[in-house]
């Protein structure tokens, strides 16, 4: 009963910081702009990892055109949405389902995911546990999030977020030998993650509804 119960205040917590980060309402929200088992594709040519690795300049783009229409259409029935927090936001939920997904945290998936993305990856963690492997994956850097999409279907508004990120990735045995990628390397991954939220409603959270590859 005591395990339940620190779950639950765990799963909440995290949902709360979700709330926190995901177009929640600053007084400062910019305008859009007028008239844009373990995904592990692997790219040939990986990136070394640098011990200090530089700093690289943020990009200044934060939506294709063709999601702006969709976009004022989510603001006008959410005044209080913000773009560059959710933004943000999008970039945290990213972390934190890729942690919980390489864990085999299924209670923190199911608090950021919807049921049938939860249901996949815990297909793709069953079949992990079956063979033995443990992942050892490391998110190096988040190198750009653009809204590359935006949707508002009767309440229920969908933002596509494409990532470009650098995972270095390692399967191991139940011995912790390797059995494949290496954590001295980086790999580059392109990828689209759509979040959904229901507008108007008690529950202020959006959740992660597809995941593809951009």
């Amino acid at each position: 009963m005591v395990t339940v119960v620190i779950f639950a205040m765990i799963a909440g917590f995290l949902a709360l910081q979700l709330y926190r980060v995901l177009g929640k309402t600053t007084g400062q929200e910019h305008p859009l702009p007028k008239s844009a088992e373990d995904r592990g594709v692997i790219a040939p040519l990986p990136r070394t990892i640098d011990a200090t690795p530089e700093p690289r300049e943020a990009a200044a783009r934060t939506i294709d055109g063709g999601a702006e229409q969709g976009l004022r259409a989510i603001v006008s029935a959410d005044p209080g949405f913000d773009v560059p927090r959710f933004i943000d936001g999008a970039k945290q939920a990213y972390r934190m389902v890729l942690d919980a997904f390489w864990k085999g945290d299924e209670e923190t998936l199911a608090w950021l995911c919807e049921d049938d993305v939860r249901a996949s990856f815990a297909e793709a963690i069953a079949e992990r546990v079956a063979a033995g492997h443990v992942l050892d994956n490391r998110l190096v850097s988040i190198e750009r999030a653009i809204i590359s999409d935006a949707r508002l279907e009767g309440k229920r508004a969908f933002i596509t977020v494409r990532i470009d990120a650098d995972i270095a990735a390692v399967t191991r045995d139940a011995e912790g030998n390797v059995v494949s990628g290496s954590l001295s390397d980086a790999v580059p991954v392109h990828e689209a993650w759509t979040f959904v939220r229901t507008l108007k409603t008690s529950d202020p959270n959006w959740k992660l509804a597809d995941t593809d590859e951009a």
